[in-house]
C-alpha cells in the first residue's frame, strides 16, 4: 500500500495536498481499496464554504456508500469534474487523477492536526487494518 511521503492525512482516509492556500483533497490508496470497484461519486459544488470534519460528498462501491469528510475548514475553488464520468479514475490513482476536490484554507493551522505518513499508517494497524 502506498501512502506518500508529502500528504497529510485524516483519520476518516482523506489525505491532503497542499501547494500555497490551497488543499487538493482525495482519498487514500487503503480508502478506496476498501471500498472496491468506485461508482458514484458526489462531490460539492463550488463556491460552497466547508468547516473542518464537515461531509462534503459521498463515494459509493460496490461494496458500501461512504460520507467523504473535509480534513479542512474553507472554500471550495475546484471539484474533480473529470470524476463524475469516470469513476474509476478514484480506484486506478487515488493520489493523482482521482483527487476529488480543491478548498481554499480558511485555517492552515489546521494542517497540524492531521496525520503525517507514518502517522497514518500507525492509524490503520491501531485499528486493525
Amino acid at each position: 500500500m502506498s501512502t506518500p511521503s508529502e500528504l497529510k492525512y485524516a483519520r476518516t482516509h482523506e489525505w491532503v495536498r497542499v501547494e500555497g492556500a490551497v488543499a487538493t483533497i482525495g482519498i487514500t490508496e487503503h480508502a478506496q481499496a476498501e471500498l472496491g470497484d468506485v461508482v458514484y461519486v458526489e462531490l460539492p459544488e463550488v463556491g460552497r464554504v466547508l468547516a473542518r470534519d464537515e461531509v462534503f460528498g459521498t463515494i459509493e462501491s460496490v461494496k458500501a456508500v461512504s460520507d467523504l469528510y473535509s480534513p479542512v475548514s474553507g472554500e471550495v475553488v475546484e471539484a474533480n469534474a473529470a470524476l463524475p464520468d469516470a469513476t474509476e479514475t478514484v480506484n486506478q490513482d487515488p493520489y493523482g487523477a482521482g483527487w476529488l476536490m480543491r478548498v481554499r484554507m480558511a485555517d492552515p493551522t489546521e494542517l497540524e492536526q492531521l496525520l503525517d505518513a507514518a502517522g497514518y499508517e500507525r492509524s490503520l494497524e491501531e485499528t486493525g487494518h
